[in-house]
């Protein structure tokens, strides 16, 4: 790589944004019971700064691959990020409570590009030979700030009050602007207009990755397709004619083109849905941790000490696996680490039953392993399969299907918590072997397919 962007700087910034993520939705919780006084307005503000994610996630992540400096776009992102989270914390309590909402669900919008935003950009920092190892590290950032963002919200809240907390979080997403903003340009690849034929896709309109680029011979020297007619096939690419025009320029058409290549490629699709229904278990098991704590642990605060037990395990497995990054193929890691997730909500169910807190305590650690490589491996899945005209709105799309199945988890479970806490434990675990089983039943439907 000829950039002198470094990898520490990447991670540097990206724990900074990610850490800063992590303590904003438990310091806003808790900032809106303080000032709100309610905790059903608490929880409308949280709802409201995720439940966005869905909307913003494909567009923000088609904006960043249509960028010339990518790192700019998501710098931008990061300020108007910080800005929403500081704009909500001054307008409670003053300003009317549903547009305090408003301004959280606006916020909510730029979500992913904290997450997917930047790992999709990581190629062009370490560039392809060093991909795998940090893709690992990448993934470790999730599960460190997963165990420091909820932790500094707590002890900041309870040292220097809540609203000083949500301020905290809101420095931590502007320390990391230095590193987005300097993030490597775009490749310069032509614009949408030529698939790999070989491989049967048709309308996705991208070219592969770089190494499988034509020679200067097949396209023309300004990088645009003629509009005229379709080029001659050419070491298996072919023009696909209607993705040539202002149509396939637009981001509309990105949208499209971004999603068919989620949908048609069978591995990428696979690790898709898997990961998604995995979220989904996560997100029941939240529902669950405030009276697993109170039942079990002999009280609802302790509930922490079970998150932090899963962000531990999935630190210390990610870690094992940067050390051998190219040990386990990432799509049986993808599968596998959903069955062991299934595994450790089975044993939060027995814990459940039984009101054994070392068996609760053993099946978050379960839960670790299983949670910390699927995300590295879900990264490397993406990597591999997206094409480069796309892959910031892979990843974005990819983080925001997740966020949404998580959060569909925890409002399924919620209620059936609140009347047995051992029929929501296993139905998690239930939802969690359904993910493992995902891609097996869409591999199989494919083969009987027509």
């Amino acid at each position: 790589m000829k950039t002198r962007y470094a990898l520490p700087f990447y991670l540097g910034g990206v724990m900074a944004a990610r850490a800063g993520d992590e303590m904003s939705g438990p310091a806003l919780m808790l900032a809106g019971f303080a000032l709100a006084g309610s905790t059903t307005d608490a929880s409308s503000l949280l709802a409201g700064l995720t439940v966005a994610a869905a909307v913003g996630g494909p567009v923000l992540g088609a904006l960043l691959d249509r960028a010339r400096r990518p790192g700019r776009l998501l710098a931008g992102a990061l300020v108007l990020y910080a800005a929403g989270l500081a704009t909500v914390l001054v307008g409670l309590g003053d300003w009317p409570f549903p547009v305090t909402v408003l301004v959280a669900v606006a916020t909510g919008l730029l979500g992913p590009a904290l997450s997917g935003g930047w790992t999709a950009q990581l190629p062009r920092v370490v560039g392809r030979a060093r991909l795998p190892r940090a893709n690992a590290l990448d993934a470790m950032t999730f599960s460190a700030a997963s165990l420091a963002g909820p932790a500094l919200a707590g002890g900041v809240a309870g040292a220097l009050g809540a609203t000083t907390a949500v301020a905290v979080s809101v420095a931590l997403v502007v320390v990391a602007l230095p590193a987005a903003w300097a993030l490597p340009a775009a490749g310069g690849l032509p614009p949408a207009g030529v698939v790999p034929s070989a491989e049967g896709v048709s309308g996705v309109g991208v070219l592969p990755p770089a190494e499988g680029l034509p020679s200067a011979r097949v396209l023309p020297s300004a990088g645009v397709l003629p509009r005229a007619r379709a080029l001659p096939s050419a070491r298996g690419l072919s023009v696909a004619p209607s993705c040539i025009g202002a149509a396939a320029r637009s981001v509309s058409g990105d949208l499209a083109a971004g999603l068919r290549t989620i949908v048609g490629r069978p591995t990428l699709a696979r690790a898709t849905v898997t990961s998604v229904v995995s979220c989904a278990a996560q997100g029941m098991l939240m529902a669950c941790a405030a009276p697993l704590g109170e039942r079990v642990l002999g009280g609802a605060e302790r509930s922490a000490m079970l998150l932090t037990c899963v962000a531990v395990s999935a630190l210390a497995a990610d870690a094992v696996l940067a050390r051998f990054p190219r040990a386990v193929a990432p799509d049986m890691v993808v599968w596998a680490a959903a069955l062991v997730q299934a595994a450790g909500l089975g044993l939060v169910a027995v814990a459940a039953v039984a009101g054994q807190g070392l068996t609760l305590i053993v099946a978050a650690l379960v839960l670790g392993i299983g949670e910390g490589p699927q995300l590295a491996a879900l990264f490397a899945v993406r990597h591999r399969e997206s094409p480069e005209r796309l892959r910031g709105q892979i990843f974005t799309t990819g983080a925001s299907l997740k966020i949404t199945g998580f959060a569909l988890g925890a409002a399924a479970a919620g209620p059936v918590a609140s009347r047995s806490l051992t029929a929501a434990s296993a139905a998690a675990a239930g939802v969690a072997l359904l993910a493992a089983l995902a891609p097996w039943s869409m591999r199989m439907a494919a083969r009987v397919r027509p």
